[in-house]
């Protein structure tokens, strides 16, 4: 079962700084079959965790400050989008062609909320825009044959799988031979020393420079987790891909948005990233590579950097060059499958290895930045490396009770949560811990002025003693900002 212990052993964390750690239990968030508040708990105790140390040491401290996870903060954070207001309305999180469909043989999901998927799926069906004809069109055709029919025009489509049939294909063979967090060092020369903190709120990543290069959620989760923490976070997209943007607001606190063609911008991003200490991708692997931003060649241009990834799949086996989403891992996994019943597929009651993995990409920089800076191989640039998949296979290696099932009920078809009794093991009363009962996220809610309008938002769940509790700017319109430092 996941649990704090096991995700800082992966980040190399010392085991000591462990006791700093105290957990508000929650009984009833994030209700499922699979322990998703336990893993969702381990994921922001160890960002939280990594961040308190970075700022000890940045701080001449002689120790960590305490860290305090709260499931009901944590819970919110992990359905952020799902609370998210603007100007009292609520986005609509999927779009009408994102959804589980039947097929002749089981359930294929797909993944249609940006127009050029759409357009993708669509003409790989052959059909017009409307859900009957898609549901006609899938109808009498396999589930393996749409994945692979709309993968080949771009599309996303997965087949729904059980777990011992996802265990049986390539790519999980590939993701079981890897750690849930992949370091690598990409070059021999001493990174940027890190000036002191003084004051508060201690501000673990002030004066760092990130450069966010990443779409949909785990990857911006990470840059807005490192803006919490003080990071100078610019995140730049290609003029032609616009972001959905209520997306774009809930992830974009902290954060400034700029446009930039990589082709044609070469010298405006050179510029960025000679001053930049952190380089974050989320796009799919290899995409980048054409324009010189593989992880090798940006270590070459910019000597001592730390490069995160993350990607869906994982950057190798038969899938490493597929894109993907959250709902769509969790259908090729088997997750969808345990998570719903024998009539139909099933959901996690957030998206959770979008989330999940965007705190430990986060954690795993914090930790690269760390280890830079104070530990025994000092300086060096670092390549950090996670996949949702593999996330996937950390919540499900062994935790699966079969007889939680009379009291777990899977979630439809639009993602929403599960509304069973679930799991609450993981952390037992004790020594740091602290039962309380789950009385909704309110607590955890706040509102702000914005420049794209009124927001109702989810307060950071990342928490430690004299650390900050909220961004220190709210979110600006999509691509609004210069692509300068």
């Amino acid at each position: 079962m996941p649990d704090i212990g096991s995700v800082w052993g992966e980040l190399g964390g010392d085991p000591a700084l462990l006791a700093r750690v105290s957990t508000v239990v929650r009984p009833g968030a994030l209700p499922a079959r699979l322990p998703v508040r336990e893993l969702a708990r381990a994921c922001v105790g160890a960002c939280a965790l990594a961040a308190a140390e970075l700022g000890a040491h940045r701080a001449g401290r002689a120790g960590v400050p305490r860290v305090t996870v709260d499931d009901g903060a944590v819970a919110t954070a992990f359905t952020g989008e799902r609370h998210l207001l603007v100007d009292g309305r609520a986005p609509q999180i999927f779009a009408p062609l994102s959804r589980f469909w039947r097929t002749a043989d089981g359930w294929v999901r797909t993944h249609a909320n940006y127009p050029h998927h759409r357009a993708r799926l669509l003409r790989a069906l052959d059909v017009r825009e409307d859900p009957a004809a898609v549901e006609s069109a899938l109808r009498d055709r396999s589930a393996l044959e749409v994945e692979e029919t709309v993968y080949a025009a771009g599309g996303l489509a997965v087949a729904l799988r059980t777990p011992a049939e996802w265990a049986a294909h390539g790519q999980a063979a590939a993701l079981a031979t890897r750690p849930l967090v992949e370091h690598v060092r990409l070059d021999t020369t001493r990174a940027r020393a890190l000036p002191p903190l003084d004051g508060t709120p201690l501000l673990p990543a002030a004066g760092l420079r990130v450069l966010d290069l990443t779409r949909v959620l785990a990857g911006p989760v990470a840059t807005r987790t490192l803006a919490l923490l003080g990071a100078d976070v610019l995140r730049l997209d290609a003029p032609h891909l616009p972001e959905l943007p209520d997306q774009h607001a809930d992830t974009g606190f902290g954060k400034r948005s700029a446009t930039l063609d990589l082709a044609a911008g070469g010298d405006r991003f050179a510029e960025l990233l000679a001053a930049a200490d952190v380089v974050v991708t989320g796009y799919r692997p290899g995409a980048l590579d054409r324009f010189g931003l593989s992880p090798e060649a940006l270590a070459e241009r910019r000597p001592g950097l730390v490069v995160a990834q993350v990607s869906a799949w994982g950057a190798y086996g038969p899938w490493g060059g597929r894109r993907g989403f959250d709902s769509l891992v969790q259908v090729a996994t088997g997750i969808a499958a345990v998570e719903g019943s024998p009539q139909r597929p099933g959901a996690l009651p957030a998206q959770a290895l979008d989330h999940g993995t965007g705190y430990l990409l986060a954690a795993a920089v914090l930790r690269a930045l760390t280890e830079q800076a104070y530990g025994d191989a000092a300086g060096r640039g670092r390549l950090v490396r996670l996949a949702l998949a593999r996330t996937a296979a950390w919540l499900q290696d062994g935790s699966h009770r079969p007889e939680d099932d009379a009291a777990a009920h899977g979630a439809g078809a639009d993602g929403a949560g599960t509304d069973g009794a679930g799991t609450d093991g993981g952390e037992a009363p004790g020594a740091g811990v602290r039962a309380v009962p789950y009385d909704g996220p309110a607590p955890w809610l706040a509102e702000t002025d914005s420049p794209v309008g009124r927001l109702r938002y989810a307060r950071p769940a990342v928490s430690f003693a004299d650390g900050p509790h909220d961004w220190a700017r709210p979110p600006g319109p999509w691509g609004a900002d210069a692509a300068r430092w």
